[in-house]
């Protein structure tokens, strides 16, 4: 048994210097393409101290930025989420970008190139986070663009853009405190409708209101000044992390993401007889938190083994058993009133998030378990609602952007030996992003960045400080290649 062991022992440690050795290999290149004069090397390591080093360092920064003492939490419009515009702003400032906040607290930085009037190219990614959450997941991609530009400005390229480029910082993407997505990107891409402004959160609050509170007079005619003419947009360009572990299974720092995966979000509500734990008889009970059980165990099997399920008439004939490969669905979130332990609850609410690759397979899960539904609170003598409070169709990158990002990151990994052979992966994405939403406004692509484990929405969440860096390289080159006349 001691040979084996030792030998995966030597394996593991081999895969362990890979990535070591691909940057010390990529630093090394990067220098010696600069020439052998003081210059070009002074200019690559501002672009290290740039790209790496302190896009670390502001990431960390973000980091720290939250409206919790023990954890990093900051949700549309808290104080902490203000706090990170105003440093985010200021970011942008340094790299030579016009700023400017929006009404619905979307942060711009803009650099107008040759031809201000020309159709921009928008880089973005969001600044909110989940509760508990980890310190890359959006503000990632909003350093990486920062740093990108800077690096431009540094070099005196700013002021040769072929057309205007876009950083924006997005208010709402994780949809935390008012249970929608995307408040920020969607108002931009003009599909949030201005009622959503009457949108309250757990304390009564409206989008409104917390617009008001932080000094944005946020009306319905200055609600639509925020939506973006698509004649005024080239295109959208995210970096954004994996989320997942495939990168790191390839021992890939970079890929491309092909398309992102559809989405339902729901809220369940059950209502029944509120009363005294001890003197209701079990046959007289009818008890909210056994029937929303019963629900949840009942999504857990349809998401499961949908092909028992779903019976497979006119409507659903067209939907391919492969397409259930792709399917999750997840209750995320349940509470309960008047939530005493010796009290039967009056009621439940729970919510639900159904997401797949396929449309038409996202749509006849939805239609079923509401179905279903029914059908168990009949039984159970519970009264049962289900609100849609989001749905966004699956979004596919554009081929055209697609191929410039995965060219660009060609030539980042190229430059080291072991690499060269490997293809650039392309991957879906199952969680949602900004891109969705800007789907609506132009074309889209979207680069991801290996994380640690595929950990996201977890303070575990951890991206190697030289795939920040890589991952900012590979959006400097984009641009050279593509916006730079």
């Amino acid at each position: 048994m001691a040979r084996p062991l030792r030998r995966r022992a030597s394996l593991s440690f081999l895969n362990g210097l890979k990535p070591l050795i691909f940057y010390v290999t990529l630093l090394l290149s990067l220098l010696c393409s600069a020439g052998t004069g003081r210059e070009g090397i002074a200019e690559e390591e501002l672009f290290l101290d740039i790209l790496r080093d302190e896009a670390v360092d502001r990431i960390y920064q973000l980091g720290k930025v939250s409206d919790a003492d023990n954890y990093l939490e900051r949700t549309f419009l808290s104080p902490a989420s203000m706090r990170a515009g105003n440093l985010i702003q200021k970011w942008m400032e340094d790299a030579g970008l016009k700023t400017w906040v929006d009404y619905m607290g979307n942060v711009h930085g803009r650099a107008g190139g040759v031809n201000a009037t020309a159709e921009a190219l928008l880089i973005g990614s969001h600044m909110d986070t989940v509760i508990d959450a980890g310190m890359f997941d959006g503000s990632l991609g909003i350093i990486c663009a920062v740093s990108a530009l800077k690096v431009l400005k540094v070099s005196e390229k700013l002021g040769k853009l072929s057309r205007p480029v876009e950083v924006i910082a997005f208010s709402d993407e994780e949809g935390v405190r008012f249970q929608t997505t995307f408040l920020g990107s969607a108002a931009m891409a003009g599909i949030l409708p201005a009622t959503a402004l009457k949108i309250t959160d757990k304390s009564g609050i409206s989008v409104q209101d917390a617009l008001l509170e932080n000094s944005f007079e946020t009306t319905e005619e200055s609600f639509a000044k925020v939506k973006y003419d698509p004649d005024s947009v080239f295109g959208y360009v995210e970096v954004h992390i994996e989320q997942g572990p495939v990168l790191e299974s390839l021992a890939y720092p970079l890929g491309v993401v092909k398309g992102i995966a559809g989405q339902t979000r729901l809220k369940v509500t059950v209502e029944g007889s509120q009363g005294h734990a001890g003197t209701v008889p079990m046959f007289m009970r009818r008890d909210p938190m056994v029937a929303a059980s019963d629900l949840i165990v009942l999504l857990e099997s349809l998401c499961k083994h949908p092909q028992n399920f779903l019976s497979y008439d006119e409507q659903y004939a067209r939907i391919p058993t492969e397409s259930f490969a792709a399917l999750v669905c997840t209750v995320g979130e349940i509470s309960c009133w008047p939530s005493a332990s010796n009290v039967i609850p009056g009621q439940v609410y729970f919510t639900v998030d159904i997401r797949a690759m396929d449309d038409t397979t996202r749509e006849a899960i939805v239609l079923e378990f509401s179905h279903r539904v029914k059908e168990k609170c009949q039984s159970r003598r519970v009264n049962c609602t289900i609100e849609h409070k989001h749905n966004a169709k699956a979004a596919y990158c554009d081929k055209e952007l697609s191929l410039q990002l995965q060219q660009a990151v060609h030539s980042t990994v190229s430059k080291t030996p072991w690499s060269i052979q490997e293809d650039v992966p392309t991957l879906m994405s199952g969680a949602g992003h900004d891109a969705m939403a800007i789907s609506h406004l132009t074309k889209v692509g979207m680069l991801f960045v290996r994380c640690r484990g595929g950990v996201s929405h977890s303070p575990a969440e951890h991206v190697l400080d030289d795939d920040i860096w890589a991952a900012g390289l590979a959006l400097l080159q984009f641009l050279e290649k593509n916006v730079l006349y």
